[in-house]
């Protein structure tokens, strides 16, 4: 199953630059993902649709935080992935 992802060419630099994170590895995470999807609920982060996020772990057993907005048809619009802080993971292990 292919899974349609849209990044921004800003994101891509963002993601490779700051975080050192492959599009490979976020594709990685959404099919890794065991536990539910949780909403950033943030008031400077709200978005329509609502911005998602979720952790989950690479193919190599690294663990990240991956952000985005889900479009039509199945797209997902990613805002950002990084490894996540232990207040991240804290909040996901708990409401997810």
């Amino acid at each position: 199953m292919a899974l349609n992802l849209s990044i921004s060419k800003l994101v891509i630099k963002k993601l490779i630059e700051k975080h050192s994170v492959t599009r490979e590895e976020v594709e990685e995470c959404f099919y890794n993902r065991i536990k539910g999807l949780l909403e950033d609920v943030r008031e400077e982060h709200k978005t329509k649709p609502a911005t998602m996020w979720f952790i989950a772990e690479t193919n190599e057993g690294r663990l990240l935080k991956v952000v985005f907005i889900e479009l039509p048809n199945e797209t997902y619009e990613i805002k950002t992935a990084y490894e996540p802080n232990d207040k991240e993971v804290k909040i996901y292990e708990k409401y997810a």
